[in-house]
């Protein structure tokens, strides 16, 4: 019994409504708690959930850790984090989340006074240090040829849970 994957490049997860559309489409399809999604990793299946820490969050770390500069400014300039694309979309957030979990992890604290970005909106953003942030300038830690925006994007896929 395990998880086999029935579909490969599933896309952006899409608004709210988008989302619960689809996984109500899967729980008829599959069955209520029968699909996941996720990503393969030397050739085993891992949830989003999973991915979250050991793909997401670790790029960050791992920026962080090459970047510090980046750390430090973030730290000075920034009171508020906020993601202008999931707030305008109602799409999911997770680098506002992962790079909190860093600050969390690492006993840091915001002292700044400004409102930071994590990404842009519609070309726009904050400041320079939001672009740099960006899951689409975050190197992917299991493979910095790439970026965590292109990986979590592109790799996405939908498993079933079968049993044997």
């Amino acid at each position: 019994m395990g998880w086999t994957v029935v579909k490969r490049k599933l896309g952006r997860a899409g608004s709210i409504k988008q989302r619960t559309v689809r996984q109500r489409e899967w729980d008829k399809t599959y069955g209520d708690g029968n699909w996941a999604v996720g990503y393969v990793l030397d050739g085993e299946f891992i949830s989003q959930d999973d991915a979250y820490h050991s793909i997401y969050y670790a790029s960050y770390v791992a920026h962080f850790e090459n970047h510090p500069k980046d750390l430090q400014e973030l730290i000075i300039t920034a009171k508020v984090l906020r993601n202008p694309h999931a707030e305008a979309t109602t799409g999911v957030d997770l680098q506002v989340p992962a790079i909190q979990q860093y600050l969390d992890e690492h006993h840091l604290h915001l002292q700044g006074t400004q409102v930071v970005d994590i990404g842009s909106w519609q070309g726009k953003a904050s400041h320079a240090l939001s672009i740099r942030l960006s899951p689409l300038h975050i190197k992917f830690v299991h493979n910095p040829k790439i970026t965590l925006e292109k990986f979590w994007q592109e790799k996405k896929c939908l498993a079933i849970w079968e049993e044997d």
